[in-house]
């Protein structure tokens, strides 16, 4: 039979400090409690390498007695509950008695403390549970505590510490959520020597918001007051029209303290139906004020999850709450219209007219800015005299109406010599043949062929149109096939990333700065070699901000910012999955992106190329989602449904 041991001191506080010291931004979430719940109204956390080196918190609170100091780092000893029944109604942030015990078991600490009634300060020092000195110190009023050397006595918790840049983002945001629940604390934040947060502490939690979360997510925000069934909730919630792509940006506190809740979730996204676009989250900073005795924190060793003696009422506050603010505060989009630019303008008899280039029938528009336009490449603005194609009819289109070679556009419109083209713009532009040139014409003799992805044999079909600006019809081998464009185009570009060796990138005019949660700052801080494997210049911006400076090309700096949330929230759902191919996310959304939409306008010669395109390659039958891209009717399914045959 085995013996029972009963452990010494110095192994069970061991034991304990890994329920509680996770990683050094545990410390800090603790300290920065014991510091609010001492009365401060300033606090400054300083942190080096991430924390695992250094850790500073200091604060201007009621201080410690010294005849009490030593008793802060005993376990189960706190100032916050006395008996059993105060646990029913905890209003404190700590009440455990744990944290400091726990940390000085596995790091060195200092604790400089002085309270109102005490002429000079105590020096404190503690290291794996042991006193190392007690002494006189000259301080302020307050306590400021440094923790240094995290799992120097526990070296197998220490190495599965990660990298700097990681612990000190989950720092960061730990300091950003608790600066969000105490809008009235003027928080500081240093990291390695420079300041990267500050709040003002004026009691504003919209100013607190433009601090932590920025300009950006401050501007789409709706306040939010509401009182029912002996509850209050009070903050913030984006607008329907600029909510985000993923649920990061919801910060939910319950009496001041952050939770995460999905009753309180499930009723935030509820007001929202019918309001917000399908796969969009909304964004929120609640504060739920409820009797403590109605809610139990006490379920989970950080404090994080917490469990209401009844759910419905939290859920009907977080509803009706964010509900009638949506319905009386939302105000509808506003367009924002670029000043046209003013025409040129000369005079006729002394008199001012507008100078207007003639009409040529041979003229060619680029529309690179258009929305409607399909591959992004010079093509005829005026449409073929036989036949032509509605909007939104199926017409019948000649086979000879929309044979349109490269050599007569560029000759129509004095383009120059072709250089061959090294990035991926469009399909068009690697499956258009280039005629052979004539003797006498100098500039197709100095062009180079492109003969990139071309078809090796002669691709038989006859294009019928497109019905609802979504699917093209085409006829081929006795059979009708329905293709859908953006499915189709959206595994053309898909297939293009994945096959390049290395993806070619633009230089944004304009670098993109995007502000994520502290959670998808991490993600994609830590995936900076992915996201240039993908043909992304993503750099560390600070202050959970992240700069893009260049993108695939095959975007054309579409919706940079978009993609980058989302692909940093795909990155955040799977960080723990490292099966998956991530690349694969980051195609997939940037294939989407470039794609051509169901509802855009494409021309019988664009179509026609982006047939010819589809069809040679064999492979393309589904989109990245799992999509079919075309679907075939045989001419014995359409005779049997007119009832030409049984």
């Amino acid at each position: 039979m085995p013996k029972i041991n009963v452990l010494p001191k110095e192994v069970y506080q061991l034991i304990a400090a890994g329920e509680v010291v996770e990683r050094p931004s545990s410390v800090v979430k603790e300290m920065i409690e014991n510091s609010i719940d001492a009365g401060a109204k300033n606090i400054t956390v300083e942190i080096k390498h991430g924390g695992t080196t250094y850790i500073r918190i200091t604060d201007d609170g009621c201080g410690i007695a010294r005849s009490e100091v030593k008793k802060v780092f005993v376990s189960h000893a706190t100032s916050k509950i006395e008996t059993g029944n105060d646990l029913e109604h905890i209003g404190t942030l700590g009440f455990r008695g744990e944290a400091m015990a726990s940390i000085s078991a596995v790091a060195r600490v200092q604790l400089l403390t002085k309270s109102a009634d005490e002429e000079v300060g105590t020096c404190y020092e503690i290291a794996g549970s042991q006193e190392i000195s007690l002494k006189d110190a000259g301080c302020p009023n307050g306590t400021t505590i440094a923790v240094s050397d995290i799992f120097y006595n526990t070296p197998a918790r220490m190495k599965f510490l990660k990298k700097d840049v990681t612990e000190g983002n989950a720092v960061a945001s730990v300091v950003e959520k608790i600066a969000l629940s105490h809008p009235e604390i003027s928080f500081r934040f240093i990291r390695d020597s420079k300041q990267t947060l500050i709040t003002s502490g004026n009691g504003n939690l919209k100013d607190t918001i433009y601090s932590v979360l920025g300009r950006e997510f401050t501007s789409s925000l709706i306040p939010v007051d509401y009182d029912i069934n002996n509850m209050h909730v009070s903050g913030f919630v984006t607008k329907p029209a600029l909510s985000r792509k993923s649920r990061a940006m919801q910060y939910f506190f319950i009496n001041s303290r952050y939770v995460k809740s999905q009753t309180a979730m499930a009723a935030l996204e509820q007001a929202y139906r019918n309001s917000i676009m399908v796969g969009k989250f909304p964004g929120c900073v609640l504060n739920i004020e409820c009797n403590p005795s109605f809610v139990d924190v006490n379920v989970h060793p950080a404090k994080i999850e917490v469990r209401f003696v009844n759910e419905r009422p939290v859920f009907e506050l977080v509803y009706y709450g964010v509900k009638s603010a949506i319905e009386t505060l939302d105000t509808p989009v506003e367009a924002k219209f670029k000043t046209k630019t003013q025409p040129m303008q000369t005079t006729v008899n002394g008199k001012l007219d507008f100078f207007t280039p003639k009409p040529e029938a041979t003229q060619i528009k680029f529309r690179q800015e258009s929305a409607d336009d399909f591959w992004r490449v010079a093509a005829p603005s005026h449409t073929p005299d036989k036949a032509e194609c509605a909007d939104d009819k199926l017409s019948a289109i000649p086979e000879s109406n929309y044979k349109i070679s490269l050599s007569e556009l560029e000759k129509e419109n004095n383009l120059g010599t072709a250089e061959p083209m090294q990035k991926f713009t469009s399909p068009a532009s690697q499956i258009i043949k280039e005629e052979k040139a004539e003797p006498n014409d100098d500039s197709s003799a100095q062009r180079e062929p492109i003969t990139n992805e071309e078809p090796t044999e002669e691709i038989n079909f006859r294009l019928i149109g497109e019905a609802f600006k979504t699917y093209i019809i085409i006829e081929m081998d006795g059979a009708m096939y329905m293709i859908d464009k953006h499915a189709a185009h959206e595994r053309m570009n898909f297939e293009q990333l994945k096959a390049s060796s290395q993806v070619s990138s633009q230089v944004l005019l304009s670098p993109v700065a995007v502000r994520l949660s502290g959670d998808e700052y991490n993600a994609v801080v830590n995936n900076l070699e992915l996201y240039a494997k993908c043909g992304f210049d993503v750099e560390d911006f600070g202050s959970s901000t992240v700069l893009v400076r260049e993108c695939p090309s095959i975007l054309d700096g579409e919706d940079v910012k978009g993609l980058i949330e989302e692909t940093a929230s795909k990155l955040l759902d799977g960080k723990t999955d490292i099966t998956p191919d991530k690349a694969d996310w980051i195609f997939h959304s940037a294939s989407c992106r470039a794609a051509v939409k169901a509802g855009d306008k494409t021309s019988p010669y664009e179509m026609e190329l982006f047939v010819k395109k589809l069809l040679s390659n064999p492979n393309i039958r589904y989109c990245p989602h799992g999509r079919p891209v075309m679907i075939k009717i045989t001419k014995y399914d359409i005779e049997k449904q007119f009832g030409r045959i049984q």
